[in-house]
């Protein structure tokens, strides 16, 4: 069994209102070599037989929104 990680951020060409939400906190919080903060998700999938087709098929109709967001596909373990 093959184990899969999808790293989902969103487009740099758009706001990520909870990065800077994040990134102010660390400021606040005396982190002034911070510069910016943009927060994503990582998607852990467990699959048989591994397929990098069928992932990036997964990705398109539901993990990510390819009109916001881009995702990158790492294969961990085959």
């Amino acid at each position: 069994m093959a184990t899969v990680r999808v790293y989902v951020t969103l487009k740099p060409s758009l706001l990520d209102s909870a990065g800077r939400t994040v990134a102010g906190a660390l400021r606040n919080l005396g982190f002034d070599e911070l510069k910016e903060a943009r927060i994503g998700k990582l998607i852990e999938l467990q699959v048989e037989p591994y397929s990098e087709d069928r992932v990036k098929e997964m990705c398109d109709k539901l993990l990510a929104n390819p009109v916001i967001e881009n995702y990158r596909i790492e294969a961990v373990s085959a």
